[in-house]
């Protein structure tokens, strides 16, 4: 992943402590992307508090400025969003590059072939080969044109100018990156775009809509949306991203007399899938101060560590805790017990191959993990120490700098500089929370 002379960086964390006190995690990255891309196309001016600093959001904040939207920001994660409407965008002057970032990419996919310019779209070594079949098959149903490699890989080009016509399109697997892709495009089509799910997936898109005054009809697995309304700027206030969170709590459930309260966390039914699967093993957490803000749900989460067991993941589960499998694999490993995961292909495509990249990394520390074509299963045990290699991937490089709260000896992982795309400032926060953690940077 690293280019060879760019320096790298390391994470070194000696064995034990514990969690404690009071933390608030970096902003929501899905609600972050959507808070610009529906900013922008709004009419008026959307403020928006909580945005996330890190590099994937900061693609799509910067792809808008491009395309000639004003915005101001972030500030201490205050952005400020002059909306030039749903026909307002120009074509900018060079490719967009989205870095990371493939929740810029897929539903920028979406919301490109609606424009009357032609655009391209390009992101670093690890986005480019990333799968973008599954959102330019049903675009091209819609009358888009979007082109990729022959593999369907980035980079991607939309050709502007195509009149879109809403379908009726049931997802091939769960997926909010394209529902929200198509649901975009649909805000282009002529007549109606309803898209039918196999599984619920995160719901962001079809909420912050709402917000911003866009009509959006639910029914059951099916959502709906009718092209050639308009949207109203609004406020959006980002809730903590859990995804973020999931880290901490499992850190605080697995280190002995841990008791954290992670603050303003995202509460939104599609992805609480780490927590129920947390207290499924026997997790303390407690849900406090619940309220509603900007339409999504958030609470504060108080954890305090315990024994947990072994477990086998539901599979109704797994698409709410997607992201989350590379800290709840760290849960697993802490672990009376065996945990077995199936129904989770969908890791293989992520950032890197998150089920193989684990298991090695749990297999260096001395936990038996099997891969399966679909998962994964753990055997809870003794952790040693070693030298982990996270791939580049930054929710890999987190969960195992957590690991070290239960391990016997210090745990060294490379290729971490990724963790800043959706977790800026981790360390620190780590550090003032208990963990014995430092980075420092390795020459290529």
């Amino acid at each position: 992943m690293s280019h060879s002379n760019a320096p790298s960086l390391r994470f070194i964390v000696e064995p034990g402590g514990c969690l404690a006190g009071h933390i608030r995690v970096p902003g929501d990255k899905s609600i972050s992307h959507r808070s610009i891309m529906l900013g922008s196309i709004a009419d008026g001016v959307t403020e928006v508090q909580g945005f996330l600093e890190g590099e994937d959001s900061l693609s799509t904040l910067k792809a808008f400025c491009e395309m000639g939207v004003s915005i101001e920001g972030p500030v201490d994660g205050k952005v400020t969003i002059h909306g030039v409407g749903l026909h307002g965008l120009k074509a900018p002057d060079a490719p967009l590059n989205l870095g990371n970032s493939g929740t810029s990419m897929r539903l920028m996919s979406g919301l490109l072939a609606g424009q009357n310019f032609d655009v391209e779209m390009v992101g670093d070594e690890s986005l480019s080969g990333r799968p973008m079949s599954r959102v330019i098959n049903p675009l091209a149903l819609m009358g888009a044109i979007v082109a990729g490699n022959k593999d369907g890989t980035p980079p991607l080009k939309v050709s502007g100018g195509q009149a879109l016509k809403g379908i009726d399109y049931t997802l091939p697997m769960a997926s909010a990156q394209v529902k929200s892709c198509l649901l975009l495009a649909g805000l282009y089509a002529e007549g109606h775009t309803c898209i039918t799910e196999p599984a619920p997936t995160r719901d962001h898109t079809e909420r912050m809509l709402c917000g911003f005054g866009y009509a959006v009809e639910r029914k059951g697995n099916q959502v709906c949306i009718e092209g050639g309304g308009k949207l109203t700027a609004c406020s959006i206030d980002v809730p903590s991203d859990i995804s973020s969170a999931a880290f901490f709590l499992v850190g605080a459930s697995i280190a002995k007399d841990s008791d954290l309260l992670l603050k303003h966390v995202g509460m939104n039914s599609t992805r609480i899938g780490v927590i129920n699967i947390l207290r499924l093993m026997g997790a303390n957490i407690e849900l406090l101060n619940e309220r509603e803000i900007g339409g999504e749900p958030v609470a504060d989460i108080r954890v305090r560590s315990c024994q947990l067991k072994g477990v086998r993941i539901p599979e109704d589960q797994v698409p709410l805790a997607i992201d989350e499998f590379p800290a709840i694999f760290i849960a697993a490993a802490c672990a009376t017990g065996e945990t077995v995961l199936t129904g989770a292909e969908e890791l293989r495509v992520k950032e890197s191959d998150r089920i193989q990249a684990m298991a090695d990394g749990l297999a260096i520390l001395g936990i038996d993990a099997r891969p399966t074509a679909d998962g994964i299963v753990i055997q809870g045990g003794e952790l040693g120490g070693g030298v982990v290699n996270s791939c580049g991937d930054h929710r890999i490089a987190m969960s195992f700098a957590m690991a070290a709260l239960c391990s016997k000896e210090n745990i060294v992982i490379e290729h971490c500089s990724n963790v800043a795309t959706s977790f800026p400032g981790f360390v620190e926060l780590a550090q003032q929370a208990g963990l014995a953690i430092i980075a420092e940077h390795v020459k290529g």
